[in-house]
């Protein structure tokens, strides 16, 4: 049975159970209050990200443009480091400057800019109440089993999210930032960006790792839907490997295979975590198996 005739079978089976009690109007009124609710509450994050605008902006989102950037002056402390045990140039590691200029071409530009970074910000803030409220409708349709099973789904989504964004923001982002601002062609040639193709560019790392981090869940899902088995991912390790270097290397286009092992080590981690979750779906489900042949 392929991947998505599983998916579909075991969504249409919750949606039989759920149709049993409830009409098909009902469940897209249910569907619209959590909606909603969601979508309030981002507003709100947004309005609140409108108001400090200035200090997000200036603090946040053009701190990894700085080089006293916290991830920059740790880079400059690894250098020591590396020079202390392999006799590395420790001035490579640091950031000195940084050779670009934002420009704004547009006469509403830096109202847009506001205005769309505002709620790109109150989104990010407002994804872990969103997956709250996608748990509170999908939880009906669950038995007590799978509702204890995945009781800490909006949590461990959360915490993985959050976690990939700060690895996304202070690894991602500043490593990339650092690369293109500074790789030039020609001395004659000047680095001017636009502030939105910085701003989006920020954000596009940022999220991407977010969702990245999600991998454990997904695989916790698939696993529960016997799609992928821990022996399955073992096996498929080596794939993964060359694909996480591929990864890293499109994220941080740099020379220096040092930044590509920071940003792939995370995301080996990531993989090897997955295996370690897939491997307890599996053996609670082993476990639950025989509780069931022995009370037979």
């Amino acid at each position: 049975m392929s991947i998505f005739s599983k998916i579909t079978e075991s969504i249409k089976e919750k949606g039989e159970k759920m149709g049993g009690e409830m009409s098909f109007f009902q469940h897209l009124e249910a569907l619209r209050w959590h909606i909603i609710r969601a979508a309030l509450a981002v507003l709100l994050f947004t309005i609140v990200a409108f108001i400090f605008y200035d200090q997000i902006f200036y603090s946040v989102i053009l701190a990894p443009t700085r080089t006293d950037f916290w991830t920059y002056r740790m880079m400059c402390n690894m250098g020591t480091v590396f020079h202390n045990l392999f006799s590395l140039d420790p001035q490579g590691f640091c950031v000195k400057k940084f050779n670009f200029d934002l420009i704004n071409t547009d006469l509403a530009g830096q109202f847009n800019l506001q205005f769309s970074s505002s709620i790109m910000i109150g989104l990010i803030l407002g994804i872990p109440y969103l997956l709250y409220e996608i748990w509170r409708f999908i939880r009906p349709a669950l038995h007590d089993r799978e509702r204890k099973a995945a009781s800490g789904f909006v949590f461990y989504c959360s915490c993985l999210f959050m976690l990939g964004v700060l690895f996304g923001y202070y690894v991602v982002t500043p490593l990339s930032i650092r690369f293109f601002v500074n790789y030039t062609i020609s001395p004659t040639i000047k680095n001017l960006f636009s502030i939105d193709s910085f701003i989006s560019s920020e954000t596009m790392l940022t999220l991407v790792a977010g969702i990245v981090f999600q991998l454990p869940i997904v695989v916790y899902i698939l696993s529960s839907l016997d799609i992928l088995t821990p022996k399955f991912m073992r096996e498929k390790r080596r794939y993964a490997v060359v694909l996480i270097l591929i990864l890293a290397a499109i994220i941080t286009p740099s020379p220096d295979a040092l930044t590509m092992m920071v940003v792939a080590m995370p995301l080996f981690l990531l993989y090897e975590c997955s295996i370690w979750v897939s491997a307890f779906v599996q053996r609670r489900k082993k476990k639950r198996e025989n509780d069931e042949l022995m009370v037979r």
